[in-house]
């Protein structure tokens, strides 16, 4: 009892410490072999343990009394423990050894889960802090549907990692410094010289403003140079210059934060500004360990297996990105002490991250191995096309503003609602908040359900679909569980407490099972970095609900309690895994 608390419920953690035994038992000169446990996809098991062709590749030849791997694998067999767990094991092929899990046991686990709360089947990882970089705005741009992979990527990870008890530096590393600003600072000063009355009514759109801060410096030779100019005197500390760009960076929060509060993202801002202080001082460090060369006049970082180096001084003494994330990269490893750090932009940034990670590995920041820690990953993602296959726009080819993007998403969500009735049933307040909560999940849900290398095309018809593989469709689901549990008339707590799991038939079991594969699918999603992981157990989850409930009578069954308890158990685990993939349940369509 003790390791299924320790293990979270982890079928596969339990099973490795019972198959570890197993294997030093089998081969006890080979100590440090791992058990390779995989759930079963065929028919003759729900677990297996595939250790005995790579065993038999290492132990044949050296007196072995096995004759191949099936003879290993029946020893693996014979020499597991006693377990509650398991019901029965088999060979198969080439020493696969099959489990099948004891069903009074899974129901065991289940009950174990209501009593305890989800929390208690949380992975354990290697990991205790971690800095998830995402979003990452533009200051004086508007944030458009490019930045929604970034953003919603990177806060699903986060949910996951910190559900796994791992303390998440959220980190929106804004782009609020650079050359960009003597022009946005030089086109303020022209239409505000006080620097009175600026609020963002005065500014107006700031799309719009930066378009014309860029036309005027695409066109303005004068004006080009004032820029540049103004550009110095920021970097220089000039209280005029730094006071207006102050300003042009609290409007853009101002903007960013009406997308994250529609989003439900929580982040805290150390924008490239933050990292200016350090850069000096690093940059003498790596000159010291004399990893920095000089190339063409700049000052590099030489980075095997690219063409190119790494630029982080530039031909004019300036600092740049690669500048900027080596320093940053150092700061979050040293001051923050993460042991882990993901990046979370387009696939675009894939080999200048790769770069800083290797000039780090050179530094001795960072380990040479793959898997030990701390260590650095860039988490990429395709493009959000348009139904013409090529990189979503307006009409007139504007990229889309996430803001209005939400906002029609509610929209069409709401009048959804209302053409079924819903305005005469309920109140105004849970029209709106349910029209949000399908809204922004199903264009959540619409992005986090693809593999995030992959483009995928944005279509507001699909997503908002109640069929398929949607959002919508898993929260009509979800609704439907608690409005059965609702209809029975039975108090859910009295359920727990004096209720038990049973799972004699055949549905029964399939749906407990993969209840009971909640905590090692999270695990896999967040060692992968892949949400979709997680949003796939989801849909199938809501799939083997359907084929219980379609045949397993619940209310007014003998089984009615143990029934209503997988209800239960389903609902609870759909709920955190929109928890996790920031979708917000409902209770009711």
């Amino acid at each position: 009892m003790a390791e299924d608390e320790e293990c979270g419920g982890n079928v596969k953690q339990l099973l490795s410490k019972l198959f570890g035994v197993s294997l030093r038992a089998t081969v006890p000169g080979e100590p440090d072999v791992e058990p390779l446990i995989a759930a079963c996809t065929a028919k003759f098991g729900d677990y297996q343990c595939n250790n005995a062709m790579g065993l038999w590749s290492k132990i044949k030849g050296k007196h072995s009394d096995f004759k191949g791997p099936p003879a290993v694998g029946q020893a693996i067999m014979k020499n597991l423990p006693l377990s509650e767990m398991i019901e029965s094991c088999s060979v198969a092929g080439p020493g696969f050894v099959n489990v099948v899990l004891s069903k009074n046991w899974i129901a065991k686990i289940l009950q174990k889960m209501l009593i305890g709360g989800i929390d208690s089947w949380a992975p354990r990882l290697p990991v205790k802090r971690a800095v998830v970089d995402f979003s990452s705005p533009n200051i004086a741009k508007e944030m458009h549907v490019g930045h929604l992979r970034s953003t919603i990527i990177g806060d699903t990870l986060a949910r996951m990692l910190e559900f796994s008890k791992v303390d998440v530096l959220r980190r929106n590393h804004v782009g609020d410094w650079g050359t960009q600003f003597g022009m946005s600072i030089e086109f303020l000063f022209e239409r505000f010289p006080n620097l009175e009355g600026i609020n963002e009514q005065a500014i107006g759109d700031l799309q719009a403003f930066y378009k014309a801060s860029k036309q005027r410096f695409d066109t303005d030779p004068e004006f080009k140079e004032r820029a540049q100019k103004a550009v110095v005197c920021l970097q220089g500390g000039d209280t005029k210059y730094r006071q207006a760009w102050a300003q042009i960076c609290e409007i853009s929060r101002k903007e960013f934060d009406k997308v994250y509060k529609r989003l439900g993202v929580h982040l805290e801002e150390k924008g490239e500004s933050f990292y200016n202080p350090y850069i000096p001082g690093i940059i003498e460090a790596l000159d010291n360990q004399g990893l920095i060369e000089e190339s063409e006049g700049a000052r590099v970082i030489v980075v095997e297996g690219h063409n190119i180096p790494l630029i982080v001084v530039k031909k004019d003494g300036g600092y740049n990105y690669a500048s900027t994330d080596v320093t940053a990269l150092w700061y979050r490893l040293n001051e923050e002490k993460a042991e882990w750090i993901i990046y979370v932009t387009d696939v675009g940034q894939q080999d200048h991250f790769h770069m800083v990670f290797k000039a780090a590995k050179r530094a001795g920041w960072l380990p040479d191995g793959e898997s030990m820690y701390p260590k650095a990953n860039h988490v990429g993602f395709g493009l959000v096309l348009g139904e013409d296959g090529k990189r979503f726009r307006t009409r007139a080819t504007e990229v889309v503003r996430l803001v209005d993007l939400l906002d029609e998403a509610k929209s069409r969500s709401k009048k959804e609602l209302v053409g079924r009735g819903r305005a005469n049933e309920w109140t105004e307040e849970e029209l709106e908040q349910t029209a949000e909560a399908v809204g922004y999940g199903a264009v959540k849900y619409a992005d986090l359900k693809n593999n995030r290398l992959t483009n995928y095309t944005f279509n507001f018809d699909q997503m908002l679909d109640i069929k398929g593989n949607t959002a919508v469709y898993l929260l009509y689901a979800h609704a439907r569980i608690c409005s059965i549990i609702r209809k029975s008339g039975k108090d859910e707590d009295e359920l727990i407490r004096m209720g038990n799991v049973v799972l004699d038939h055949p549905d029964e079991r399939v749906l407990g099972l993969h209840l009971l594969r909640f905590g090692e699918t999270v695990e896999e999603a967040c060692t992968n970095l892949l949400p979709n992981v997680l949003c796939e157990y989801l849909y199938n989850l809501s799939e083997h609900f359907t084929r219980f409930y379609s045949n397993c009578q619940v209310v007014g069954s003998a089984e009615e309690t143990s029934r209503l308890l997988l209800c239960v158990a389903t609902a609870v685990v759909m709920r955190k895994c929109f928890f996790l993939l920031g979708i917000e349940p409902v209770y009711k369509l």
